[in-house]
């Protein structure tokens, strides 16, 4: 499926406001992974990162509600104790799964937030790599009105 113009102007946007606010480099903004945001299912997802099979940690803390009562907003963050390179977060039942990815400068504090689209209840995925391995932490979030066309 090929990008939308208006696809790609949103991109720009957002990738120009990020790095105007020094938020990420012109560098992280040309790394952005087309076939990973493609990935219609966590192994897919997992595949593109290169992430195997990613090992639970208590070392992630998942920050989202655990019911949502608009899909079309719901707040998602990640915190970890890890010294992380990227952070992700997928949604098990959206139409793509991964619905955010975030490139962590060294000595930055790892922590990320941001709002995402749920079409249903589903499992979130914090996914983090650090030391060039993935780790995950999963929590359920109840969707009571759909965001993703739902």
């Amino acid at each position: 499926m090929d990008m939308q113009r208006r696809d790609v102007m949103k991109y720009s946007a957002i990738f120009g406001l990020m790095a105007s606010a020094g938020l990420i480099t012109p560098a992280q903004a040309q790394e952005w992974n087309k076939a990973a945001f493609e990935g219609k299912t966590l192994d897919d997802v997992f595949k593109v990162l290169g992430a195997g099979k990613p090992e639970n940690s208590a070392a992630i803390t998942m920050i989202a509600p655990d019911i949502a009562e608009n899909g079309a907003v719901v707040p998602v963050g990640i915190n970890t104790t890890l010294k992380a390179q990227q952070m992700a977060i997928l949604v098990d039942k959206n139409p793509s799964a991964l619905a955010a990815q975030f490139f962590i400068p060294a000595g930055t504090e790892p922590f990320v937030t941001t709002r995402i689209k749920m079409g249903q209840t589903s499992n979130v995925y914090a996914l983090v790599k650090a030391d060039n391995k993935w780790s995950v932490a999963v929590k359920e979030v109840k969707v009571t009105l759909g965001g993703c066309g739902g």
